[in-house]
C-alpha cells in the first residue's frame, strides 16, 4: 500500500520491536532530561492517543496549553469575522466562535487515520500504570460499550469499532491545531478536521483567546467515548464536537440536542480537566482545585435539570414522536374551529422557523395545508390546548409522585402505560456520573497556579509556561505536546516516532527502501509546524509534506521495522540531516535549525 492509508481493518499491524534509543541534542535542548520513569508519559504527549490521555490525565490540559502556545489560534483574533466581538455578550461571542469553527473544521471519526495497534501491545505498555480490568471497563477500544441502550444500537458498531477483529484496535489519536489544519491536504477534505478531543481542546483555547472567557470558567469533560467542555457562562454552555448548546437548547427536544446528551446520559465521566488540574474516575489523587470542582459539579447539575412546565412537555413530545399520537391541537381556520394531529404539526416544524411551543404557533398552524385538519375532535386524543389551560405550576422531575399526578391529569391510559413517566423524568433530569466528588476519599494534590489571562500577549504566555516548567507538570508536558525540539528532551519524541507510527509503515508496503525515500522526496519540503517544532512520521505520511528532518525520521521509522538487526544514526545539523544504517545513506535539507544525534540500536530479539 503506497497510498498513505492505514492497514485494512482487522489486519494485524506490523509492530516495531523495542530498540535502545539514544538522543544527544545540542543547544538549549541539551538542558532537558526526562527521568527514565517518566519517559512513557512524556512520549505520550507527542502522540496523545485516547488511551494515553486516559492513563496520563495530565496530557489533556497539556494539549490545551500546547494549542495556546501555537500562533494559529492567536491569528484568529485578526480575522474580520471577529470584529466588534468585544461589544457582544459572552453567549453571543461563543455563538460567533461556533460558526467560525463550523466553517473551518469538520468532525473526523475515521478511526483508520492514525493506523492500528493491538490490545496486547497497549496493555503491556500500560501494565505498570493501570490493570487490564480497569482499562476494559473504562475505554472504548477494549470492549467498553457504554449503557446498553446508548445510541439505541451497539456502540462499537456506531463508532466503527466492530470492524476491528480479535486483538486489532485503532490508534485513536488527538490532533494538535496544526494537525487539524493540515487535514485540508488529505484527499476528501477541503478544510481542517479533528476528532472530539481535538475539537474540545481547540474550543477551550479559542474561547479563552478569542471570546475572552477566563480559563477558570472552562472545564473539559472526558468520557470513554466522547470529550466536550462545560463553560460557566450564563446558565452554562456545553460544547459538542463543533456545536454549542445552551441550557435552553439542551431541553428543546431536537435530534441535535438528543445526540449531544448521549455521553452525559449514559457514560461515566472519566476525566474533568481544568486550568487548576484534573480529577479522574480511577485515580485516588486529584489535582483540580476542590472549590472549582465543586462549583463545576453544582453548575453542571443545574444545567442538566429543568422543572417540568407545559413548554417542557411540548419539547418532550418533540423528542418522542411516538407519544405525539396521543395529542391533537385546536385551531380556528376561516372562522371555523378545526382539529389537527400533533404529529402533523411537529412534522411541519422541520421546514419552518415557527415552533409549536412559543408565540409563533399560530403562524405555524396557518402554514399547514387545509386538508391536514379535521372538522371535529379526533377521538381518543388529548387536546393540548385544554392541558395548557389547567397547567398551573412547574413540577420538579425528582418528585415522582407529582409527575405521575401530572400525567394522570392528561386522562390518557395509553400514555400512562407506555413508559411516559420514566421518559419524562429522564428528559427533564440527568444525574451525571462524575469522578470522585468533594467529600469522597481522595487525596487533593495542588498544582501551582497558572495565572493566564485573556489579555496577555503570546510572548507573555510562552514566557510564563517556560518559567513554570520545573514546578508545574502540565506546563512541562505542554512543551512536548507543542513538539518544540529546541526546548525538550528528544528521547520522548523519537520514541513516539519509531514505536507508534503505523500509518507510514503500512503506506510504504510494496515499495523497496529506495522507493520509500523517493516517495518522501516527491512531497513538498514544507512542515506543518513552524520553527523548531516537528511532525511525527505519520503526520508527514498523512499530509504528504514535511521538512527534511521530518521526512528522514519517517524513512527511519520504516527502515527500522524492515531491518531490525541494523543500527541507525540520524545526524541533525541546522540546515541538513544525514541518515545512515542498513547499507543506506541519505542527506536531507532542513530548516529546523537543530543540532544533535539520534541513534537506534539493534532491535531486541
Amino acid at each position: 500500500m503506497a497510498d498513505g492509508t492505514a492497514q485494512p481493518a482487522g489486519r494485524i499491524p506490523v509492530q516495531p520491536l523495542p530498540r535502545p534509543i539514544r538522543c544527544t541534542a545540542e543547544g538549549s535542548a541539551a538542558r532537558y532530561r526526562v527521568p527514565r520513569e517518566e519517559v512513557e508519559k512524556y512520549s505520550s504527549a507527542c502522540t496523545l492517543s485516547d488511551m494515553e490521555i486516559f492513563i496520563f490525565p495530565d496530557l489533556l490540559y497539556a494539549l490545551v496549553l500546547a494549542n495556546l502556545m501555537s500562533p494559529r489560534v492567536w491569528e484568529w483574533r485578526n480575522d474580520p469575522w471577529f470584529e466588534r466581538l468585544d461589544r457582544m455578550s459572552p453567549v453571543r461571542r461563543l455563538g460567533r466562535l461556533r460558526q467560525f469553527i463550523m466553517d473551518h473544521y469538520e468532525f473526523n471519526l475515521d478511526l483508520d487515520t492514525w493506523g492500528l495497534t493491538t490490545k496486547e501491545r497497549e496493555l503491556a505498555r500500560f501494565r505498570e500504570f493501570m490493570d487490564e480490568a480497569t482499562i476494559a471497563r473504562s475505554n472504548a477500544l477494549f470492549g467498553y460499550e457504554g449503557d446498553r441502550y446508548y445510541f439505541d444500537m451497539d456502540i462499537r458498531r456506531h463508532f466503527g469499532l466492530d470492524k476491528y477483529e480479535g486483538n486489532v484496535i485503532p490508534y485513536w489519536k488527538t490532533e494538535t491545531v496544526e494537525a487539524m489544519d493540515a487535514f485540508r491536504f488529505k484527499p476528501g477534505y477541503s478544510t481542517g478536521a479533528g476528532e472530539c478531543v481535538s475539537l474540545s481542546t481547540l474550543y477551550a483555547v479559542a474561547m479563552f483567546l478569542v471570546a475572552g472567557i477566563p480559563l477558570e470558567d472552562i472545564f473539559l469533560i472526558g468520557t470513554p467515548l466522547h470529550s466536550q467542555n462545560f463553560v460557566l457562562v450564563g446558565d452554562g454552555v456545553l460544547t459538542n464536537n463543533r456545536r454549542l448548546l445552551t441550557r435552553t437548547m439542551w431541553f428543546n427536544g431536537t435530534e441535535l440536542s438528543y445526540k449531544a446528551q448521549r455521553a452525559l446520559r449514559h457514560e461515566q465521566v472519566t476525566i474533568v480537566a481544568h486550568v487548576t488540574g484534573w480529577i479522574h474516575c480511577v485515580y485516588p489523587v486529584a489535582t483540580i482545585d476542590p472549590a472549582q470542582y465543586e462549583q463545576f459539579a453544582r453548575s453542571l447539575r443545574k444545567f442538566l435539570h429543568v422543572p417540568i412546565t407545559m413548554d417542557i412537555v411540548l419539547n418532550f413530545l418533540r423528542q418522542y414522536p411516538d407519544r405525539q399520537r396521543c395529542f391533537q391541537l385546536r385551531h380556528v381556520r376561516h372562522g371555523r374551529t378545526m382539529y389537527i394531529p400533533a404529529e402533523v404539526v411537529y412534522h411541519y416544524e422541520h421546514s419552518s422557523p415557527c415552533r409549536i411551543n412559543d408565540a409563533s404557533r399560530e403562524r405555524l398552524l396557518n402554514e399547514i395545508d387545509d386538508d391536514e385538519f379535521y372538522p371535529l375532535p379526533i377521538p381518543g386524543r388529548i387536546l393540548l390546548d385544554d392541558i395548557e389551560a389547567v397547567f398551573r405550576h412547574a413540577v420538579d422531575p425528582r418528585r415522582i409522585d407529582e409527575v405521575r399526578c401530572l400525567l394522570e391529569q392528561f386522562g390518557c391510559e395509553k400514555l400512562m402505560t407506555s413508559g411516559a413517566l420514566d421518559d419524562l423524568i429522564a428528559f427533564a433530569h440527568i444525574e451525571p456520573r462524575l469522578p470522585r466528588e468533594v467529600g469522597a476519599p481522595i487525596e487533593w494534590k495542588r498544582y501551582p497556579v497558572l495565572p493566564l489571562r485573556p489579555d496577555m500577549l503570546r510572548e507573555e504566555v510562552l514566557d510564563l509556561l517556560a518559567r513554570l516548567r520545573a514546578e508545574h507538570p502540565v506546563a512541562d508536558l505542554a512543551w512536548y505536546a507543542y513538539r518544540d525540539l529546541s526546548a525538550t528532551d528528544w528521547l520522548p519524541f523519537v520514541k513516539a516516532a519509531v514505536e507508534r507510527s503505523p500509518v507510514s509503515i503500512a503506506g510504504a508496503e510494496g515499495l523497496d527502501d529506495l522507493a520509500v525515500e523517493a516517495c518522501l522526496r516527491e512531497w513538498p519540503d514544507e512542515s506543518i509546524y513552524d520553527g523548531p517544532r516537528c511532525a511525527q512520521p505519520d503526520e508527514v505520511w498523512n499530509y504528504r509534506r514535511g521538512d527534511g528532518l521530518e521526512k528522514a525520521l519517517g524513512l527511519l521509522n520504516v527502515l527500522a521495522v524492515r531491518h531490525p538487526a541494523s543500527e541507525f544514526d540520524l545526524e541533525v545539523h541546522p540546515d541538513h540531516v544525514v541518515l545512515s544504517g542498513a547499507g543506506h545513506r541519505s542527506v536531507w535539507a532542513s530548516s529546523k535549525g537543530l543540532r544533535g544525534l539520534i541513534q537506534l540500536g539493534p532491535a531486541a530479539a
